[in-house]
């Protein structure tokens, strides 16, 4: 297989696009100098909520398109509900609070705070709409056509209902806490992203109307199941038609669901912070009581309800969203559990790496170490298996008599990982063990406190990284002695060390004992567990030290090279691009003659294909079964190509205010590897959408004739042939 040529992007149905304003240009093509002022100008750049909505709406995409099975488009629905539920926890309530607090600063496209709430509501509100109406008018029929039914309590039988209530005695109505709403109850804290029921009674002796609130316990199903196994209740239903068990002796004469987002983004001043683990729980009890930034309504709740929710959560219209169906679709992730593997995606089982498997069972298994000093080994997840690789190299790092510390980073991991309970093995035979374990990592900062306690008292050293700073990189370190001197070999990834989202991220792994980038490792762990003010790596590229200068270096020789009547040829693939000095800095690139390819699975600001400014750039996003996660780095170098893989994006938050890692990779073998694994991902006519100079995206879609090419499905083809 052969690299993608350069400036021939795959066939597809596209058409040329809309562009902004063009830039000026000498008669030979080439930017004029004072061309580089108008790098900045607004129009260049998309913003950034807005290219998030967009990958959202891939997502959304995916529900929708009669190729993915019936039960995955479920899960589609689920994921899009899920990601909008963070995206109003944090980046809403960012830019609530920078409207609030007089920071009116505009984006680098040139949105004011105020202006970007206007359009995200805007661009939101239609999707939120084709969200209900494809789970209403299409799924819930496609899904009774192959017995699945997700029914209304009102369509059910007599004995159906007696059925629930049974279940509502049983499960319910201890669980149950109706509050009143009057001036003896104030109203009631409403918890962030919990299902409720505005409720409205009669008392008949009086006459008198009251309102009170009912939350839906979030701790049972979202859909609660007949005993028939294929038919499915909303639970808010559930509760709703047996109110009267709440409320004896008063008439219920109305409920109405809503659910509300609150701000769930952390404010910690870690350098006036003593403690940075109590500060951070804190700042966790904190969390609970954020402002509101979304409340949603169901369409038949009356405007009095409304405005009374309005006024008692302190909320503007604005953040109303109406939704005409079920409220939090994100529950739908269950169905995947059904036992119908007609309607999901084959089932993929990950395969063990070629150099890690044994000739047959019988045999004693591979000794990883000795794999690993013949040779780099890359391994790319969920296609070769995370357990047979990663966990295997720190199951066996931890009894292995040999090894004597084991250093690693955790930002994410699962709450039944191996991954710490081989540290805490390994602590327990008595090696030297250090975990950097990072607590500000969003939404899994309790997960992470527990960890931490966890690994201390089993006599883990536990530091929890540098005050202003994130410790994003993946890194695992092993020192052992052979032979009466000492062998490092380290881990080096682009994913967490989480087995669970292994198997649905897509991730690189890079192990090596290589000198040098051990020696780099060794020194950056160094600067995170102690007081190092090491600013110099070999071959590995830091940030914040090293990554942006390193990055910038690496293209500007790609600039050199085309500029000499050479080939400048760059690749990149990683999950958002957003860094307004990358962003020109890639335009200078493409004005300098470098093709340049980015495969961005999120958001993407940069405006490909602009004459003038980025007619050399091409702009892809691979949404399918597995989520891209990897970053690949690739460099042509006037031949002599280099390639690159590490944890970071092109955001400033990478470059800047985070510890990230980006090492070279520099075996041929695994070389072609990523070269195999990047032409795959450009040659995609069924899963990639390609960016407009305007900002939509449009799928990739085999012309007649052309044979389907869908990343996933040909990495794990080509995993399951190797293997």
């Amino acid at each position: 297989m052969t690299m993608l040529p350069p400036g021939n992007p795959p066939s597809s149905e596209l058409g040329p696009g809309s562009c902004p304003a063009e830039v000026g240009v000498d008669p030979g093509g080439i930017p004029t100098a004072p061309i580089k002022e108008g790098y900045a100008l607004p129009e260049h750049y998309f913003n950034r909520e807005l290219s998030w909505i967009e990958f959202n709406a891939r997502v959304l995409h995916e529900a929708l398109d009669e190729r993915t099975p019936l039960l995955e488009r479920l899960k589609f629905l689920a994921i899009f509900e899920s990601n909008l539920d963070e995206f109003f926890m944090v980046r809403v309530a960012v830019i609530r609070r920078q409207l609030e607090t007089g920071v009116l600063l505009p984006t680098p496209d040139g949105l004011t705070p105020q202006q970007q709430l206007r359009q995200i509501s805007q661009h939101l509100r239609p999707l939120i709409q084709k969200l209900h109406e494809c789970f209403r008018q299409e799924l819930v029929p496609k899904l009774a056509e192959q017995g699945i039914h997700i029914r209304n309590f009102s369509d059910l039988t007599e004995a159906e209902r007696q059925e629930l209530r049974e279940y509502f005695d049983r499960r319910l109505f201890p669980l149950l806490t109706p509050l009143a709403v009057d001036p003896g109850h104030p109203f009631p804290y409403i918890s962030n992203l919990s299902l409720n029921l505005a409720v409205v009674v009669r008392d008949p002796e009086t006459g008198k109307e009251h309102f009170a609130r009912v939350k839906v316990p979030n701790t049972l199903p979202r859909f609660v199941p007949l005993r028939d196994g294929v038919s499915f209740v909303p639970l808010e239903q559930v509760i709703a038609h047996h109110l009267e068990a709440l409320f004896v002796g008063m008439e219920v004469l109305e409920y109405h669901p809503f659910r509300i987002t609150r701000d769930a983004d952390l404010a910690i001043q870690e350098d006036e912070a003593d403690d940075l683990l109590a500060a951070i729980q804190e700042e966790l009890r904190k969390r609970r009581f954020g402002s509101v930034v979304r409340m949603e309504v169901a369409k038949s709740m009356p405007p009095a309800i409304r405005q009374r929710l309005c006024e008692e959560l302190h909320l503007d219209a604005d953040l109303v969203y109406e939704v005409d169906g079920l409220l939090n679709l994100g529950g739908l992730m269950a169905f995947l559990n059904l036992d119908r593997p007609d309607l999901k995606d084959p089932p993929w089982g990950p395969v063990t790496p070629p150099r890690l498997r044994t000739a047959s069972v019988s045999e004693e298994p591979v000794d990883i170490f000795a794999v690993i000093r013949e040779g780099d080994l890359l391994v790319h997840h969920p296609y070769e298996s995370f357990a047979a690789s990663v966990e295997r190299f720190l199951e066996e790092a931890a009894n292995d008599p040999q090894v004597l510390t084991i250093k690693q980073t955790l930002y994410r991991t699962s709450g039944d990982s191996s991954v710490v309970g081989s540290l805490i093995q390994a602590a327990e035979n008595g090696k030297q063990v250090a975990a950097l374990v990072e607590l500000k990592a969003r939404f899994d900062e309790e997960n992470n406190i527990l960890w931490a306690k966890k690994l201390e008292k089993a006599g883990v050293h536990v530091a929890y990284g540098l005050p202003g700073l994130k410790i994003h990189c993946k890194l695992a370190l092993v020192v052992r002695e052979e032979e009466g001197s000492l062998r490092r070999y380290v881990h080096i990834g682009t994913g967490n060390y989480n087995p669970k989202t292994a198997r649905i991220y897509t991730d690189l792994g890079l192990f090596t004992c290589n000198e040098t980038l051990c020696h780099d490792v060794t020194e950056l762990f160094n600067v995170l567990t102690g007081y190092s003010r090491q600013r110099h790596f070999r071959k590995l590229l830091v940030a914040p030290r090293t990554l942006r200068q390193g990055m910038e270096a690496l293209i500007r020789r790609e600039m050199r090279h085309a500029q000499a009547g050479g080939q400048g040829r760059i690749i990149i693939k990683i999950n958002s691009l957003t860094d307004p000095e990358m962003i020109r800095l890639l335009y200078e690139a493409s004005q300098a003659g470098v093709e340049i390819d980015l495969i961005v699975r999120g958001m993407c600001c940069l405006r490909p294909g602009i004459p003038g400014l980025s007619e050399r750039i091409r702009v892809i996003s691979i949404i399918g079964r597995f989520l891209e996660h990897s970053r690949i780095f690739y460099f042509y170098n006037n031949g002599q190509e280099e390639y690159f893989i590490g944890s970071a994006d092109y955001m400033t938050r990478n470059l800047d205010r985070r510890v990230e890692v980006v090492a070279p990779v520099e075996d041929p073998v695994l070389k072609q590897e990523l070269k195999v694994i990047l032409d795959i991902c450009l040659t995609d006519n069924r899963q990639a959408w390609e960016l407009r100079p305007d900002g939509t995206y449009v799928q990739r879609r085999p012309r007649p004739g052309e044979p389907v090419r869908s990343t996933h499905q040909r990495l794990m083809e080509r995993a399951a042939g190797r293997a």
